[in-house]
């Protein structure tokens, strides 16, 4: 690790607080990471391979403008944390957000434990919802966030965390507390962007969590949920149009022009498929 990396890191989160290893450290960097840094899939769409090793992590997400996935974001915020003097484990899950009933996926989510005076689940990298605040590893008590409040219940022999959206408690995923390894995310990060059945290799996806408001994007459609409002619905009709979307509202740099555009003007007219890779390259 070196000093540069964590300078860089909180030059594009624009974060100018204490560097100790506290709960307030804590939940002023999970605020800000994901303001800054967005939730989105662009290289499985563009047939490139993701890759977790720190240095390529910093060049994208932090060098270059970019997003990325659940392991791009949870793997460069644990590595932050480390650096800070934060006790982190790195764990996994199953997604159920918007999963159809008795549909089981795989644990293709990261998430991560910090450990202060007691243990807090730490998120920053879940796009359809992404967390705003560390939550106490404690079930059954309502978790207020910066956005929407939340829970965690026991289940099974682990815990689902839920989400208080308008009335309603939805689930998001189960997670357990066995400690992951490397290679463990080695391989459902290969899932993820290489595998046809891969929700990230078929749908355009960007998310980004702004003060009083949330942003999505799915394929050509965007959304702004206004916390405690109305929803905002738009289509986006032109590939052009996508770009201006991702750039502006999620804050992106994105690759350039003719590298993308064969793949926005065909989600822009509603194919939801990317092109195929011989196509992209």
């Amino acid at each position: 690790m070196h000093d540069t990396f964590l300078e860089r890191y909180f030059r594009r989160i624009g974060y100018e607080g204490p560097r100790s290893a506290t709960l307030e450290t804590l939940c002023t960097l999970h605020a800000l990471h994901p303001q800054a840094i967005p939730f989105e899939n662009l290289d499985p769409l563009l047939g490139r391979t993701v890759a977790l090793d720190l240095p390529s992590l910093e060049r994208k997400l932090i060098l270059e403008g970019r997003g990325g996935y659940c392991f791009e974001h949870n793997l460069l915020f644990s590595e932050v944390l480390r650096a800070l003097g934060f006790s982190v484990v790195g764990l996994a899950g199953r997604v159920c957000w918007k999963v159809p009933e008795k549909t089981t996926l795989p644990r293709t989510h990261m998430a991560l434990l910090v450990q202060l005076d007691q243990p807090f689940l730490v998120d920053v990298g879940f796009g359809g919802l992404t967390f705003t605040a560390p939550l106490r590893l404690e079930t059954n008590i309502v978790q207020e966030t910066l956005h929407e409040p939340m829970r965690i219940f026991r289940s099974g022999s682990g815990f689902l965390i839920q989400v208080l959206l308008r009335g309603l408690w939805e689930s998001l995923y189960q997670f357990d507390l066995q400690p992951q390894l490397p290679v463990d995310y080695e391989i459902a990060n290969w899932y993820l962007c290489s595998h046809p059945d891969s929700r990230f290799r078929k749908e355009l996806i960007a998310a980004r969590p702004d003060i009083g408001c949330r942003y999505a994007l799915r394929n050509n459609e965007l959304t702004i949920h206004r916390i405690g409002g109305e929803s905002e619905r738009r289509r986006l009709v032109s590939g052009a149009e996508i770009r201006r979307a991702l750039e502006t509202w999620f804050r992106l740099t994105l690759p350039e022009e003719q590298t993308v555009a064969p793949l926005l003007e065909p989600i822009a007219r509603g194919a939801r498929s990317p092109l195929s890779r011989s196509m992209l390259l």
